[in-house]
């Protein structure tokens, strides 16, 4: 059940201050909080609770402003909560209509939170967001209407649009075979003894106590050879089939686990037969390889990077307009070709402002010879040499000035992501489930969006300001 929001502060006048407390209404929190339309995204929320019975879910402002917060500051649960408590400005931002000594809500909610502002909902509301600043900002007398307006292939283009691809890597630990087959069998042993506590059975010899030894005899060496991995894993390798094996057989008399056990059951199942798969053919390479048993959505990323060669988490396609704002063009767990994210990208720039940009800029793994004929046909300069052998003119060097430039400009999307990597919680995802991983990773881009436009807000307002105030020195002077 829900009720839209009807009782709280429209003002910061509204909201109630004890006595004694004096807050600023210039606070960044204040600002953001009269600047977000809260109640245009309180729309599509409130379809999320069809039933009107049931207990009263909390507003959207609340729960969409705690993950603000949390986003920013990269607070646990349970810290957003005492900070919210303790602090007026949040509170003030979350909603209430005054501030109170309680905490508005329990730290176990932010899962819910979490669950039902889906990644959909937060990549609208920063399209949103970025369009009303868009529109605000831009001339009178501008074409950029966003209208969508046709322009064709021989209208006139204008801006620019930057694209990359990265990965934000998952909290997990780095997935080595022996570890991952250890891990497997610890749980099937745990299933294997609670089945046969519920339904009575005898309990198969397990050889728990070996199979801990030699892993943790393999676990505890500095270095190991080959020859010391592989008989580490045919060891762990014949455990786990063993414990499945059992399993298998009381399944089949019609012995049932939970339902929170089948899922685990046939991820170990799938890892079992990837790692056998792998001993057989002496090799390291499978497909939908598993890398985290309570996360089997999860795969490797090869990024080519000096530090982290390959990551584990979501890869994902940014693009950044000529304002620098950031959007996310594509996301999966699956390792894709980021060639392909191109022509979407443009299309759903042209959709947006009515034009094509003026140019593209992005790396080597973009221009193939498809999206160079697609770019040249609607009269896109994508940036990066021409195919074919270098020409000495003087347009061939003033050609390579202008890439130069395009180069250089191209770094502000690799500064978009390191800020929101060091800053927004991109850098390490530290949510458990895919729906929430992937809410927290356009969560990351819609709040580093938020407070770029707040600061571009306040510049152009000190900057209004400073006009305003030399006007007033001239005239003073003019007049003595």
């Amino acid at each position: 059940m829900y009720k839209p929001m009807n009782q709280t502060q429209h003002s910061f006048l509204d909201f109630n201050q004890p006595l004694g407390l004096h807050m600023n209404p210039k606070n960044r929190w204040i600002q953001m909080a009269d600047r977000v339309p809260w109640e245009v995204f309180e729309i599509k929320y409130a379809g999320l609770f069809p039933s009107e019975t049931g207990n009263v879910a909390k507003p959207l402002q609340m729960a969409l402003g705690s993950l603000i917060i949390q986003k920013k500051f990269q607070y646990s649960d349970r810290e957003l909560v005492e900070q919210i408590t303790e602090n007026p400005y949040l509170q003030y931002f979350i909603g209430l209509s005054g501030y109170q000594e309680k905490a508005p809500f329990e730290a176990s909610l932010l899962v819910l939170f979490r669950k039902r502002i889906t990644m959909e909902m937060i990549m609208e509301a920063n399209d949103y967001m970025i369009d009303q600043n868009n529109h605000h900002n831009e001339p009178p007398n501008s074409s950029g209407n966003g209208t969508g307006t046709d322009a064709g292939p021989t209208g006139e283009n204008k801006g620019t649009l930057i694209l990359d691809a990265s990965c934000a890597p998952v909290n997990i630990r780095f997935p080595q075979d022996v570890s991952l087959l250890n891990e497997a069998r610890e749980k099937l042993e745990t299933v294997i003894y609670r089945l046969s506590k519920a339904y009575g059975l005898p309990l198969p010899r397990r050889y728990r106590r070996r199979a801990r030894k030699e892993y943790l005899s393999f676990a505890k060496g500095k270095k190991h050879s080959k020859k010391q991995v592989r008989k580490a894993t045919k060891k762990q390798l014949s455990y786990v089939r063993r414990d499945l094996s059992y399993l298998e057989a009381w399944l089949a008399e019609g012995y049932a686990p939970a339902a929170d056990e089948i899922g685990l059951l046939l991820t170990i199942r799938k890892l079992y037969e990837q790692q056998n798969q792998m001993y057989q053919e002496k090799s390291h390479k499978v497909s939908n390889r598993i890398v985290s048993i309570r996360q089997p959505w999860l795969r490797p990323i090869v990024r080519g990077k000096a530090k982290t060669p390959v990551e584990f988490g979501a890869k994902l396609d940014l693009s950044l307009d000529g304002n620098g704002y950031a959007r996310i063009e594509k996301i999966s767990f699956e390792a894709y070709n980021e060639g392909t994210c191109l022509e979407p990208a443009v299309e759903r720039y042209h959709e947006r402002m009515g034009y094509y940009p003026e140019r593209v800029l992005v790396d080597q793994i973009y221009r193939t010879r498809d999206n160079r004929r697609y770019c040249q046909e609607r009269g896109i300069r994508m940036s990066g040499p021409k195919l074919g052998r270098p020409s000495q003119t003087a347009e061939a060097k003033a050609e390579k000035k202008v890439a130069c430039q395009d180069n250089t400009d191209r770094i502000a999307v690799g500064r978009e992501f390191s800020v929101e990597k060091h800053s927004y919680g991109l850098g390490l995802i530290v949510t458990k489930l895919e729906e929430t991983q992937l809410s927290s990773i356009a969560l990351s881009v819609f709040v580093s969006n938020l407070f770029k436009i707040q600061r571009r807000i306040f510049c152009a307002f000190f900057r209004y300001c400073g006009e305003w105030k030399a006007f007033a020195d001239y005239l003073t002077l003019m007049a003595t």
